[in-house]
């Protein structure tokens, strides 16, 4: 099952330990350049494709909405729907009709989710690696590594996300690498609401 994977996942790129290279001028202006980047995001629509420590793949499509609201919408077979909303994450099997539901601060994922993101304070970057037009930043809670670590990967020009590693508190790994993204439009509120009675009709009706 993908259902304890998801929030997982396996760090690709060989990144540099953060240390007196960090402290570069070069690297802090394409950190703040990134955070400005991912600040920018209101709304993002993407195709993603999953792939489990295990070697297992899932696709479908990512939603985000800034701050704090996420879905990912499984294509069959695989039956797993995750909402992030209200400080949440919905973990909701459409066979077995089962919701669980964790605090986003519980996953390393509910980095990307915060209203502002900002590199330094709590949010302490580990690592920053740039190669062949990609940069991954690598970053935890710093009052809070048991949780885990999120390795944010970009295209460098033009600057777009385009995956994401997490490595959960178990140490669990799993990659999801975005295409065919698009941002800025608006989505239903319905979406992301999870605790609206309508929401579970509509997954029922699906």
């Amino acid at each position: 099952m993908l259902r304890r994977s998801l929030l997982a996942a396996a760090a690709a790129l060989p990144f540099l330990p953060h240390g007196a290279a960090a402290q570069s001028q070069q690297q802090a202006a394409l950190l703040k350049r990134i955070e400005a980047y991912l600040n920018s995001i209101t709304t993002m629509r993407a195709h993603f494709l999953q792939i489990a420590q295990n070697g297992g793949a899932a696709e479908g499509t990512a939603y985000i909405s800034r701050p704090g609201q996420m879905r990912f919408e499984y294509e069959p077979p695989e039956p797993l729907l995750l909402v992030a909303s209200d400080g949440q994450f919905l973990y909701y099997d459409r066979e077995l009709k089962q919701p669980t539901v964790v605090p986003v601060g519980s996953t390393p994922l509910g980095l990307l989710l915060r209203p502002q993101i900002r590199f330094g304070g709590d949010l302490e970057v580990l690592a920053v690696d740039r190669m062949g037009g990609f940069v991954g930043v690598t970053l935890h809670r710093r009052d809070a590594p048991a949780e885990g670590r999120l390795t944010l990967v970009f295209a460098e020009d033009p600057l777009e996300l385009r995956q994401w590693i997490v490595v959960d508190s178990q140490g669990r790994q799993t990659r999801v690498t975005l295409s065919a993204i698009e941002t800025g439009m608006k989505f239903d509120k319905l979406l992301f609401t999870f605790n609206d009675p309508r929401f579970f009709e509509q997954e029922t009706n699906r």
